[in-house]
């Protein structure tokens, strides 16, 4: 296995293992398309470890299929790799709020539940998809998400992903990519095809 050597080794008492093996907070943000599918290509590494998965889907609709949940669900149930759950909230798009306070409503309960599994170590890899827009527009308090993961047990990972992450969730992140958009073809009137984005 390829291993890549750090550009900087801190001075922090911990070993090379203990480094290594620390639990990460992972966030996929920007305007540019692939930051769930790249979390999503994270929770099939978990899968294929024997890692439990746990996909929270904030704001996307409960109605929406999209192919990566069949697939890791079929995968989770397979006895072959770790187990995978997956939790829906919200009833509409990102970024077309069909009714505001119920999205709202389900986001904190949604949160409310990530804390919960959090605090009972239910999962090795938790995909918190779209998490950051409830963070940015206020619905979720991001200083205590920041201290939430901070605080939590165990070797837990949590990959957050949605456009306009808070600047103090980016700041405390071990991991952070800005999906930048250089072309798409929305940009042209062509819409989300089957296949591509679901």
């Amino acid at each position: 296995m390829p291993q890549g050597q750090p550009d900087v080794v801190p001075d922090d008492g911990l070993t090379t293992r203990q480094r290594r093996n620390r639990p990460l907070t992972i966030v996929h943000t920007g305007v540019g398309k692939g930051k769930s599918t790249a979390a999503f290509g994270l929770a099939l590494r978990a899968w294929n470890q024997g890692w439990p998965v746990g996909v929270f889907q904030f704001v996307k609709s409960a109605k929406w299929r999209v192919g990566e949940e069949r697939a890791l669900r079929v995968l989770g149930a397979s006895g072959e790799g770790g187990t995978v759950a997956w939790h829906k909230m919200g009833e509409g798009w990102s970024w077309v709020q069909r009714s505001p306070e119920n999205n709202e409503e389900a986001a904190r309960e949604g949160w409310e539940q990530v804390k919960r599994d959090l605090a009972a170590q239910t999962y090795r890899l938790y995909v918190l998809d779209e998490f950051a827009y409830p963070m940015h527009w206020g619905w979720v308090d991001t200083a205590e998400v920041v201290a939430v993961l901070r605080d939590r047990p165990g070797a837990q990972h949590v990959v957050i992903t949605g456009r306009n992450a808070p600047p103090a969730l980016v700041e405390a992140a071990d991991l952070v990519t800005d999906m930048s958009k250089v072309k798409h073809p929305m940009d042209t009137g062509q819409k989300g095809q089957r296949g591509i984005e679901w």
